[in-house]
Parts: structure tokens; C-alpha cells; sequence
């Protein structure tokens, strides 16, 4: 067969290459229905099948511990909560009792059902909950079915997987050390397949649709998590071309790391504290060695949403200790629940809305249903005495939220100090910059908070009026457009002002053609992705911090992004 290029979503930077490995699971559409006269061995055959299910996924749950962690474990764990919900099962019972439907076409209907329930659901987090739906139930029709089809355990070399999709409970299973990448039909980047993937660390390109029916099994596949291509069957030369720049990218990784263990500092001595962001106690491991000085964002949201029901106090008292212990005394800014919008959780009950991003979200939420607030603030203040834990509180509109915010702070503290608990003596109160209210009135805010952090990628969306997932109007979102700077330089200026730290926590912060901007701008903290801190560091050791000061001075003079960009541009391209 000749050889073909498809085009895909890539979720994540380099090159990988090996053998496509076909995995495809049982599919609950599309198979016979069939009737029994035996209603009784049918229902004992369900009943069984769930049970070997529960026990296949308590054994799962127990190695994705050990692999990423609790929150990732947690997904599973919905599984459970799945298989043994009143509206799942009986109704599977129902329909061999009441309609003497076979338990594989019991399994079927039912899943399908309330997968296509959810499907139809205009938000994307519950859409994406309809593929846990198909999972568990293709995992109980296997059950029921005694299937003994391919399974990721058999995977025994380097390969590429590819699937039409891969859920959760599979991608936790995957051995990095022989699973080069995986390319699926469906997918996109907020799916937890994504998370997870990216947690791991594999690659991956997603969404290649009718694209996967190119590939076999055996097939030579090399994918690009940058580009989001996949090159089936390549000739020899092309294959040749791809080796020397894996070969140029693990060289550049090895250069790379030698920055980690270095400050990041200008070569006229100014430091600025390089941080990470995380979603999971899991990837807080391992982060000092990686160069990152503190966790500059720990977003909360994964622990509630990779939960069946709500996480109490104990659960989340375990999560936020574990990051302070594994950070080693550095600072983790812990961000308080940001949900709602376009992150729903199920248990929640929110209301529908017509403006998500406009709406019943993060801090508005949490102190209108204040329980949520209050057992999370007990939690992390319990975890503080554990390592230097600081809070953050997002979407901040006005100084009203604020010192009702920290007013539930402090009931909470003076309570914990009644019963004895241990926690820090002081912990660090600020807030996320990312509505240009709080940006405009930031001088106002710095004279009461411990610090800001920018969260550029919402700041961008609300500053330029764009939906940054519209792709007919994706182009407009850029946080180089010159009203986004000025804000930025506002944020800063108030802090400096006032004696207190401003950090970003948005993706501008990993990106090194904007260091020598924020080098000029004075931002003191920067939190990014964990794969961008070589770079950064990099860029940043190589600048002069008067010469970033006269840069700024300029761009802060110029019109346009694309002006922007090209001064940022010309100013590297210059010391290289």
C-alpha cells in the first residue's frame, strides 16, 4: 500500500514513530438484539458480569494510584459510581425481566441510551461524560460476553496505538515505555483522554476521523504531536528525515535540561521565580527537578471533576498536602474552585446559561453556595501546615467579592484555631487577574491583597471580546494586542507600587517570544506548563533587563499585535 499523510489535533510537542498497534474494543451500537426464554440465566449472567467488572476496576483504580495519583484515579472511581446508579443497572434488569431482552442487548440499549442522552447535551463536559458511559458499558458487555479480544496488556514492543477512541480507564493503562503515541478517530483537548495523556506524557493527535481507516495493524505510522500529522507507511527517506530530527529534538531536550537545575536570570543579575502549573498532586512529583522553583497554579477543578460526588474535606485536605510535601517548602498557590460555565459538574445541579463565560462561575458560585468555599478553605489551611501554601481566588470582578472572600477566610481560620488544628501562621491571600475590571482597578486591589496573578487566557477573551473557541473568531485572540499589554503593565505597576508580587498563570508565561516583554514589565512570577521552563529560563538567562526595560518602553508605544510580534521578534532574533 502507498504510503499517506493525515491531519489530526495535535495534544502535545515532538516526534514519535513505531508499529501501529489496531486496538478495537467491543462497540455497544450496531450489534443484534436478541430475545431469551431463559430470563433468570440471563439476569445471573448480568449480575456476575457487573461484579467481575467492579473487581477488574477496584484493581485498575489501585494502579492508576500508583501511576498519576488520586484526582486520575478518581475518573475511574465514576465507573463504580456508574455501575452501581439506580438509573444504570436496574433499568438493565428491567429489560430481561419485564421485556426478556438477553443481557448483551440489555447492556447495549442502556448504555446507548443514556450516552445518547448526554450527547445531545449542548455543553462539552457532559458530552465527554457520554464516552465514560460507553466505556463502562463496553466493559460490562465484555463481561457478559466473555470477550477475550485484544487487550493494551498485550502490547509487548514500541508501538503507535491507534484507536477509534480511547477512554479514560484505557489510557491509564498505557506503558509509556512501549506506547510511543497514540492517533484516535474522535478527541479533541479538553477530553479527559487528553488530560490524562498529557499527564503521562505520550503523544498524541486526535481527531483524525475517516483518516483512521488508512492505518492496519502493522502498518509503520510516525506522528507529530506538534503539527497533528501522521504519516502512514512512509518511504524510507521520509522515515530517514524524521529520525535526524528526533535525533535534533532529544539533543535540544538534553541542552535544554541542563537549564533546570539554574535560576532564571537576566545577565545583569534581575530574577524572576520560574513556576508550574499543575492540575494533580500526581504532577507535582518531580517538579524541582524539572527547574520549577513553585507551583504558581494548582487548579482545584480536576480533584471535584474526576469525582463521582463531591469531594470532602479529608479527600481534599490529602490532595493539597501531598503537592505542599512533594514541593519541598516552595510555594504552591492553590486556586480556589473555579467551576461552572463551560465546566459543569454533574452532582452541582448549575443552571443553564446563555453566556457561560459571563455567568454563574468560580467565585460567584462559590460564595453564593458558601459550603463548597468553606470546605475547601478548611482544607487547604489544614495542608498548610504541611509546606508554604498560598490562596487564590478566581474571577474576581470587584473589590466586593474580594473582602467577602477573605472575610469567609478568616471565619474559617478563627474556627480551625478553636479546634486546634495545626496550619501555617500566615498564608498568602490574592487574586486571579483575568477580567479587566480587576486589571483596571488593580492599584485599588494591591492596597488590600498579598499578590496578583494574570490568567491571560481568560483576560484575552473578555479584554478582545472573543470567544477564543469559535474558530471563526479564534484569530482575534491575542495576548500581544496592545490593550492586553496595557493592562498587564497596570497589574504589575500596582504591585510594585504597593510591595506585593505579581505572577501569570496564563499561557502567555510559557511563551519565550513574550519573556523579553515581561522581563521589561517587572512580572515576578512566572507559571507555566512543565515542558516550557527550560525554555523560558533559557530566553530569560540570555537578556539584559535594561535592555528588556527599553523594549518594553517601546511596544508599549506600538498599535498592533502584529507590530508587536515583530518588535518581540526582531529583539531575539538580535542575541541569538
Amino acid at each position: 500500500m502507498t504510503s499517506t499523510i493525515i491531519k489530526g489535533i495535535g495534544v502535545s510537542e515532538g516526534v514519535r514513530m513505531g508499529t501501529a498497534f489496531v486496538y478495537a474494543p467491543l462497540k455497544l451500537a450496531g450489534r443484534p438484539e436478541r430475545k431469551t426464554d431463559a430470563p433468570d440465566t440471563e439476569l445471573e449472567k448480568l449480575r456476575q458480569a457487573k461484579e467481575r467488572c467492579l473487581e477488574e476496576l477496584a484493581e485498575l483504580i489501585e494502579q492508576t494510584k500508583l501511576k498519576l495519583g488520586e484526582e486520575k484515579a478518581g475518573i475511574l472511581k465514576g465507573q463504580i459510581s456508574f455501575l452501581n446508579d439506580p438509573t444504570f443497572f436496574p433499568p438493565m434488569e428491567q429489560l430481561i425481566i419485564k421485556e426478556g431482552w438477553s443481557a448483551e442487548t440489555a447492556v447495549c440499549r442502556i448504555a446507548l441510551q443514556i450516552a445518547g442522552i448526554l450527547e445531545k447535551m449542548d455543553n462539552a463536559y457532559m458530552q465527554e461524560r457520554a464516552a465514560d458511559i460507553k466505556d463502562v458499558g463496553s466493559r460490562l458487555l465484555a463481561q457478559v460476553l466473555d470477550h477475550q479480544g485484544a487487550r493494551l496488556a498485550d502490547i509487548h514492543g514500541e508501538v503507535v496505538l491507534i484507536a477509534d477512541d480511547l477512554t479514560p480507564s484505557d489510557t491509564v493503562q498505557l506503558d509509556r515505555s512501549l506506547v510511543q503515541g497514540f492517533v484516535t478517530r474522535i478527541g479533541g483537548k479538553t477530553s479527559h483522554t487528553a488530560i490524562l495523556a498529557q499527564s503521562l506524557g505520550i503523544a498524541a493527535v486526535l481527531g483524525v476521523g475517516a483518516g483512521l481507516d488508512e492505518i492496519r495493524n502493522g502498518d509503520w505510522v510516525i506522528l507529530n504531536g506538534s503539527t497533528g500529522e501522521c504519516y502512514v507507511r512512509p518511504e524510507e527517506k521520509v522515515r530517514e528525515e524524521f529520525l535526524r530530527l528526533m535525533d535534533s529534538e532529544r539533543a535540544e531536550r538534553e541542552r535544554l535540561a541542563g537549564f533546570a537545575a539554574r535560576p532564571a536570570a537576566t545577565t545583569d543579575g534581575f530574577r524572576v521565580e520560574i513556576a508550574a502549573n499543575i492540575g494533580t498532586p500526581a504532577e507535582a512529583e518531580g517538579l524541582l527537578a524539572k527547574g520549577a522553583e513553585a507551583v504558581g497554579l494548582y487548579r482545584t477543578e480536576f480533584l471535584f471533576m474526576g469525582s463521582p460526588s463531591m469531594p470532602g474535606e479529608q479527600l481534599q485536605f490529602e490532595a493539597y498536602k501531598t503537592v505542599a510535601e512533594s514541593m519541598e517548602g516552595k510555594p504552591v498557590v492553590i486556586r480556589t474552585l473555579d467551576i461552572g460555565g463551560d465546566k459543569e459538574l454533574p452532582y452541582l445541579e448549575l443552571p443553564k446559561e446563555m453566556n457561560p463565560f459571563l455567568g454563574y462561575r468560580a467565585i460567584r458560585l462559590c460564595l453564593d453556595r458558601q459550603e463548597l468555599l468553606r470546605t475547601q478553605l478548611r482544607a487547604v489551611l489544614r495542608a498548610s501546615a504541611y509546606g508554604n501554601l498560598k490562596i487564590m481566588f478566581p474571577m474576581i470582578s470587584g473589590l466586593g467579592e474580594w473582602r467577602q472572600a477573605k472575610a469567609i477566610y478568616t471565619e474559617v481560620r478563627t474556627q480551625l484555631e478553636a479546634e486546634g488544628a495545626p496550619m501555617a501562621e500566615k498564608v498568602e491571600l490574592g487574586i486571579m487577574v483575568e477580567i479587566p475590571s480587576a486589571a483596571v482597578m488593580a492599584h485599588s486591589f494591591a492596597k488590600e491583597v498579598d499578590f496578583f496573578s494574570i490568567g491571560t487566557n481568560d483576560l484575552v477573551q473578555y479584554t478582545v471580546a472573543v470567544d477564543r473557541m469559535n474558530e471563526k473568531v479564534s484569530y482575534l485572540y491575542d495576548y500581544f494586542h496592545p490593550a492586553v499589554i496595557r493592562l498587564i503593565k497596570n497589574v504589575i505597576d500596582a504591585a510594585n507600587a504597593h510591595g506585593k508580587w505579581a505572577g501569570m498563570c496564563g499561557s502567555m508565561a510559557g511563551d519565550r517570544l513574550a519573556a523579553p516583554l515581561l522581563l521589561g514589565l517587572g512580572l515576578h512570577e512566572w507559571s507555566m506548563s512543565p515542558g516550557s521552563i527550560h525554555k523560558v529560563k533559557e530566553t530569560v538567562s540570555g537578556c539584559s533587563h535594561t535592555d528588556c526595560v527599553e523594549l518594553a518602553e517601546q511596544v508599549l508605544e506600538l498599535e498592533t499585535p502584529e507590530e508587536i510580534r515583530g518588535a518581540l521578534t526582531a529583539f531575539l532574533d538580535a542575541r541569538q
